[in-house]
């Protein structure tokens, strides 16, 4: 989705949804041939933990209503779109500093717009989280990584350790 229309389409559907008592999560459109998606992932605005905070199929069909219109007043897509709501799930995408902070000490997988010294994917332990941007623990080495650098970052699942080491990847 070109950068314009993404913030456009952000600064249209966030401040509804906070009205609302929802967090934008993350927004993604993509188009095909005439016609596209818009995926809105939701939370409740006091989201606790991994797991949404009691958003449920009536929260995501509310929503999904009050965006519909919002975009009808609006029309800020010009091609055909179908508009799904959802939960952002286990993988959650981690899009601004507050997100950051409430998983802070999570596992993260990022993903950086350039690669720095070869490498552009990092994922580790979520150690600290700052106003330009967090550090994470890779392999038991500290590597802080600015907002404006980071591409991509999401929540890393946690696997149960099954070396008999005690070590979850």
């Amino acid at each position: 989705m070109a950068a314009p229309l993404r913030e456009k389409l952000i600064g249209l559907v966030e401040p509804l949804l906070a009205n609302l008592g929802y967090e934008l999560v993350e927004l993604e459109l993509s188009t095909g041939h005439g016609s596209g998606m818009l995926r809105v992932y939701i939370d409740r605005a006091a989201g606790i933990g991994i797991e949404p905070a009691g958003v449920g199929i009536e929260d995501c069909e509310r929503v999904s209503r009050e965006i519909s219109a919002l975009l009808d007043v609006h029309d800020p897509i010009p091609t055909a779109y179908r508009l799904e709501v959802s939960t952002p799930g286990l993988d959650r995408v981690l899009r601004t500093p507050a997100h950051f902070a409430r998983f802070a000490g999570a596992r993260v997988e990022t993903e950086l717009a350039v690669p720095r010294e070869g490498r552009r994917r990092f994922t580790g332990r979520l150690a600290q989280v700052g106003a330009t941007g967090i550090e994470l623990t890779v392999d038991g080495t500290q590597v802080p990584l600015a907002y404006t650098d980071i591409f991509r970052a999401r929540l890393a699942p946690e696997w149960p350790d099954t070396s008999g080491k005690g070590r979850k990847r």
